[in-house]
């Protein structure tokens, strides 16, 4: 019951203005797909480059819906013990060293990661395994039992199941293909940099005290930047850096002023130096 009355609450959220609220400007398709995932229960896969807001979202929804937020950064070799949970060996030997007939297998010696948090929340949680790409294949594999039946087996104990389902959202960078038994779990949605008029939502939204025709500049200018061969492409944190920092130095569009702060946008040496080798003709479309 507990569980089908939050559904309820749910369906009724205006999506577009209370994740607006907390700064977050989605695009209709993601909206979409995040009602669909929140109202069936179901694993919200976000793949899509680097920048283009599929982090921030996991945050303004926990706010939104006033849950824990918990977050999983995969990485390369990680295993159960960084995702899922982790025995007190510690604890276990003093108690052993003072008694055999301990159990040690118990609550009070075990350590919640992500996933165990995640489910054990009593008040619900969001939880964000980010970078699921940078895992390997063995890492997908312990997921599987939590993205398609909300529980985790913890052998030397017992099967821990959600008290309230947690709202999972999963990003991808695409780095390596993930598992279709990872992608059958999840409803999906393709993330890309958000088009001109998007991003200057998010700016406004950010960045309250930049001029119209000022952040517009910036924004087709970032734009421009990502069709060049960059190997770190901006993304939207970049143009809010941009943006605040052309307040904060009262910003005049010319060489001298886009030399200088460069690195608001630019984060890598090789990128630097192809934009500066390029900036007149970078400026040119600008003017």
């Amino acid at each position: 019951m507990k569980e089908a009355h939050g559904l309820a609450h749910v369906g009724r959220l205006d999506w577009p203005q209370v994740l607006k609220q907390q700064s977050y400007i989605a695009s209709p398709g993601l909206l979409s797909m995040l009602e669909l995932a929140v109202a069936m229960n179901r694993p919200l896969l976000l793949e899509g480059p680097a920048g283009s807001g599929k982090t921030s979202l996991a945050g303004a929804v926990a706010s939104v819906l006033h849950r824990d937020f918990v977050r999983l950064q995969c990485f390369e070799g990680m295993d159960a013990t960084h995702a899922l949970y982790e025995w007190n060996y510690h604890k276990q030997f003093t108690a052993l060293s003072r008694t055999s007939t301990e159990d040690v297998f118990s609550e009070n010696y075990l350590l919640s990661r992500p996933l165990l948090q995640a489910l054990r929340a009593e008040r619900g949680a969001v939880l964000l395994i980010d970078e699921v790409d940078r895992a390997d294949e063995a890492m997908e594999a312990l997921l599987l039992e939590y993205l398609g039946e909300w529980q985790i087996t913890i052998p030397e104990w017992k099967t821990v199941t959600a008290l309230i389902r947690p709202i999972t959202i999963l990003t991808s960078n695409r780095t390596r293909p993930l598992s279709d038994a990872l992608r059958r779990r999840c409803l999906y949605v393709h993330l890309p940099y958000p088009d001109v008029a998007q991003e200057l939502e998010v700016v406004h939204t950010h960045v309250e005290s930049i001029a119209p025709d000022a952040a517009r500049r910036i924004v087709e200018a970032v734009h421009e930047l990502r069709t060049w061969p960059l190997l770190k492409v901006p993304g939207v944190a970049e143009t809010l850096d941009w943006c605040r920092a052309w307040c904060l130095t009262g910003g005049v569009w010319e060489r001298s002023w886009v030399e200088a702060t460069l690195g608001c946008v630019v984060k890598d040496e090789l990128d630097l130096q192809l934009v500066t080798q390029r900036l007149d003709e970078f400026l040119a479309g600008f003017t």
